[in-house]
């Protein structure tokens, strides 16, 4: 029985669960309604809001017709990687990925955006890696450039040698993550459709084991990454790229040169969430998908209070991305109403606890709406958490992977009762916008073991 046979047969009683949950959640709150309000309505729109779920498993890598491989090949491919503060061994992990790709790329341009710590105000240097990789990518004739700049931002950093690069495929890296051997080759291919302006690769957790947060964040990535971007995919509609890794036709970010790094919002200069503003300018040129098998493993926070500040960041940043689609996203396509449902399932959650509390006849049957409600979420966080088994790594045994699936509940108490609240105060703060973000002196280093990607996926 093949993979996917089996994740799919493991997917339809989870998901026959849930159907059954909703529809004794819906007959019950029927029974305790006598009201104007329609609770059973309230639940089953939030439920269909959630379309992202279900049409997430019809995603599968972009092959290209072999006619078209030819033209793949052709292409000139340059890499950008932004560097502030960053471990000097993830750098040079990250850069030896780089040079040691299937696909050989054309150029990679490097530029360190000013690192300096915070407390002693000295640069962070980082001159053996440069050496090692400046003489292996001669060696392998792959062009490179090292450019150091004062601190402006990341976005800065990156036009500063993308505006004029003449390449066709421009490729965005962070300096904390490791591609696989095969990431290039396969986030180019679906390139070979002209409609296709950019490419989102398949982001995993790099130091999943370093503490019980990294482990958590591993779950926590899958209804993003392999949810509502593969849905969105799907509909060749990803709205937002992880800067991660991501492939842009070089003629969209060129375009966008000057207007790209000056953003403004209530006046404040906007540097974070560079990735939504450069898939926003693809969207507005043509389609933008995800391909799962390009896959990168990247860095996450170890401590609590960097994860935080990183939250912070991305989930402003992409607030205020949100008024961007709601006003320049056509109001008949798919980017616009699934920002009007994603803040339409926000209010329903809100009002739905409220009227769960406040009516009388409402908390006569509480204890059985809590029980209900926690099946039907149980499910779905188990449908979502299936996910985890798409992907084989050298590092990641069988048994880690079927713990993480068995503790997935952990991962939505977290967003309950961590990130939602968390997520609240973020939109009422977004104006409160910053540069990098949280980086003022070297934060994660690197693990000792790297993995590889196995050969699975769905």
């Amino acid at each position: 029985m093949s993979h996917r046979t089996l994740l799919l047969l493991s997917a339809l009683p989870i998901a026959g669960f849930a159907a059954w949950g909703l529809a004794h959640l819906v007959a019950l709150a029927g029974m305790a309604e006598g009201r104007p309000h329609d609770l059973s309505a309230a639940w089953m729109v939030s439920f269909l809001l959630l379309w992202w779920v279900p049409l997430a498993w019809f995603e599968r890598p972009v092959r290209a017709p072999r006619a078209r491989q030819a033209e793949l090949d052709a292409l000139t491919v340059t890499v950008q990687i932004p560097v502030y503060n960053e471990d000097p061994e993830a750098l040079r992990a990250c850069l030896r990925s780089v040079l040691a790709q299937s696909r050989p790329v054309t150029r990679v341009r490097v530029v360190d955006d000013g690192s300096a710590d915070r407390v002693t105000g000295e640069p962070v240097r980082y001159d053996d890696v440069r050496r090692e990789f400046e003489a292996e990518a001669a060696r392998l004739g792959i062009a490179t450039t090292w450019d150091r700049t004062g601190n402006r931002g990341k976005r800065f950093a990156q036009m500063h040698v993308l505006a004029h690069d003449d390449a066709d495929v421009f490729m965005t890296l962070d300096s904390d993550s490791v591609l696989d051997r095969h990431a290039v080759r396969e986030g180019l291919q679906p390139f070979a459709d002209p409609r296709v302006q950019s490419v989102a690769g398949h982001v995993l957790v790099l130091n999943r084991a370093a503490t019980v947060l990294t482990r958590l964040t591993c779950v926590l990535y899958l209804p993003f990454t392999r949810g509502l971007r593969s849905a969105q995919s799907v509909l060749r509609r990803v709205t937002i790229n992880s800067g991660t890794l991501a492939f842009y036709r070089a003629a969209v970010v060129r375009q966008c040169a000057g207007a790209y790094e000056n953003e403004h919002f209530r006046g404040r200069p906007m540097q974070m969430n560079d990735d939504s503003m450069l898939t926003f300018y693809a969207l507005l040129a043509g389609d933008t998908v995800h391909q799962p098998s390009s896959i990168v493993f990247t860095l996450v926070p170890e401590r609590l209070g960097h994860y935080v500040n990183q939250q912070l960041r991305w989930m402003r940043g992409t607030t205020v991305r949100h008024l961007w689609w709601l006003r320049y996203m056509p109001l008949t396509g798919v980017v616009f109403w699934a920002t009007v449902a994603e803040y339409l399932h926000l209010l329903l959650a809100l009002a739905i606890s409220a009227v769960l509390v406040a009516d009388p006849a409402c908390r006569a049957h509480l204890e059985e709406f809590s029980v209900v409600a926690a099946q039907v979420g149980l499910s779905m966080c188990y449908l979502m958490a299936l996910r985890l088994f798409t992907i084989e790594r050298s590092d990641e045994p069988l048994r880690a992977r079927l713990l993480m699936f068995a503790l997935a509940p952990v991962a939505s108490l977290w967003r309950l009762v961590v990130l939602r609240p968390l997520y609240l105060y973020a939109l009422v703060t977004c104006w409160r916008v910053n540069r990098w973000g949280t980086r003022g002196s070297v934060e994660v280093a690197l693990p000792d073991a790297l993995p590889d990607a196995g050969p699975a996926q769905l």
